[in-house]
């Protein structure tokens, strides 16, 4: 959790754990993201916050875990509830609410998130820990920037992502040119051992097949 209401947070705590659910909470946005957010089931955030709104956060969290977020906030506005949804937030929860909702809200999504995470599993042959992926079992000796750009692949893997996005979205590669984006994709097929894994979607950009 991301709120900066203690109180508040301290009730959402105790009611969850009568359900073995166990909750870490940040007070400061800053802390929270980098307290590395992917290693939780689910995260659950508040828009006001210090120093950083919550908009931000979602949108980084968004982009780089695959985590799913709801949002738990007190601003009415709902231009907030729509922008929320629209940079990749799975649910919104206006205060003041019922614990027992967000519960319901929590288990149902758990369900569907893991359902759907479960058939990925099977299908992809990769898999990111850490600052390493794994081709069908083995590890790949990559470049950042190589793992960079394959991780995004990965995340969004049957997606096209365009050429633009690859770039704009690299932690690595945010002054580099289209040019070397496609050196960088003709590497990493040849350490895939598979050409057509990687595919060019003429126009647009590449997608993992």
């Amino acid at each position: 959790m991301i709120e900066d209401d203690p109180e508040f947070a301290e009730l959402l705590t105790e009611y969850l754990a009568q359900f073995d659910m166990e909750v870490t909470n940040y007070e400061d946005p800053f802390l929270g993201v980098s307290a590395g957010v992917g290693n939780y089931d689910l995260l659950l955030l508040d828009l006001t916050l210090p120093g950083m709104d919550g908009l931000e956060v979602c949108e980084e969290v968004v982009r780089k875990y695959d985590i799913p977020v709801i949002i738990s906030s007190a601003r009415s506005d709902i231009n907030d509830k729509v922008e929320s949804l629209r940079l990749g937030a799975d649910d919104y929860l206006p205060k003041p609410y019922d614990p027992k909702e967000l519960y319901a809200r929590i288990l149902s999504l758990l369900r569907r998130y893991n359902k759907t995470s479960n058939q990925n599993e099977v299908k992809s042959e990769y898999e990111i820990r850490g600052d390493t992926v794994y081709y069908r079992g083995e590890a790949l000796q990559l470049t950042p920037a190589e793992f960079d750009i394959l991780s995004q692949l990965i995340r969004k893997q049957g997606i096209t992502l365009s050429r633009e996005q690859l770039i704009n979205e690299s932690n690595v590669m945010s002054d580099s040119s289209q040019k070397s984006l496609d050196v960088i994709i003709s590497k990493i097929r040849s350490k895939l051992n598979n050409p057509k894994a990687i595919q060019a979607v003429r126009g647009i950009g590449y997608k993992l097949i």
